[in-house]
């Protein structure tokens, strides 16, 4: 298991109960397969730099989690196909 950080951005338009469902969706990917959150901090929503499929702001979450490297690409995977995501970025620490 390795120490991973995870920012991705999620549609500003979505109301709380969604954007609750899209978090609980994230972390169920990498709970399932093994992988554990250790930590999720809400940035709130910000201003983007330039438009991303035509949507000017985001809300910004951190997520630190430990997992294998297997269940990363299943999850980058899951990611770029969920249409909430605007976009994400996972680094190891």
């Amino acid at each position: 298991m390795r120490e991973y950080e995870m920012v991705f951005i999620v549609r500003s338009d979505l109301d709380e109960e969604a954007f609750n469902e899209v978090l609980e969706k994230v972390k169920g990917w990498i709970s399932e397969p093994g992988g554990q959150v250790t930590k999720v901090d809400l940035w709130g929503k910000r201003r983007l730099a330039y438009p991303i499929r035509k949507q000017t702001e985001g809300q910004y979450v951190l997520m630190n989690m430990n997992m294998s490297p297997a269940i990363g690409s299943d999850l980058e995977r899951n990611l770029r196909f969920l249409d909430a995501v605007i976009r994400y970025l996972i680094l190891a620490k």
